[in-house]
């Protein structure tokens, strides 16, 4: 699996640019993953703040993360384009028949794929090396696009998960 996503990345977004990460409790077949591209890109074509479009990117990566972009330099994005946002979500949910807000489910790549594992789970994994302070994390709570550039996918070890649990974690 090729990790490599920021050339992805529309370069004409501002650094500021706002960030959403949806993640999947599972991986979109392609036929999904190719239907939720059209969603994505009808929503972020005809995404608005107060009647004013919103310069918006919408995508899908490793058949399982749901990113949205807005650049809000260009734009500011306000409750209702954010609630309109969280409603595609929800739609995206009903109709794959899958949980995109379980914040629980923490996501590592491990023997080169997306592993989820719920967070109650995480002592274990760590205790009996299935993870390590070098698995890669997707930290979905990075904010703006200079984040989500360079910190998704990051080592355990230099996120904010790592460093909230590994200096009372076998390492």
């Amino acid at each position: 699996m090729n990790l490599s996503y920021q050339h992805l990345i529309p370069e004409t977004f501002s650094d500021a640019s706002r960030v959403w990460i949806y993640q999947s409790n599972r991986v979109f077949t392609l036929s999904e993953a190719l239907t939720i591209e059209k969603i994505l890109e009808d929503f972020t074509a005809d995404w608005k703040t107060h009647g004013t479009p919103v310069k918006g990117f919408g995508t899908l990566f490793f058949g399982q993360f749901l990113i949205l972009m807005a650049d809000e330099e260009v734009t500011g994005v306000s409750g209702c384009s954010t609630d309109s946002s969280v409603r595609l979500i929800k739609a995206i949910e009903e109709e794959f028949k899958v949980s995109m807000f379980d914040r629980m489910n923490l996501a590592f790549y491990i023997n080169e794929k997306v592993q989820l594992l719920p967070f109650s789970q995480l002592n274990y994994a760590i205790d009996k090396s299935f993870i390590d302070k070098e698995t890669l994390f997707f930290d979905n709570t990075v904010l703006n696009k200079a984040e989500f550039m360079n910190r998704w996918i990051t080592p355990l070890s230099i996120s904010w998960l790592g460093k909230r649990i590994l200096p009372q974690a076998h390492q």
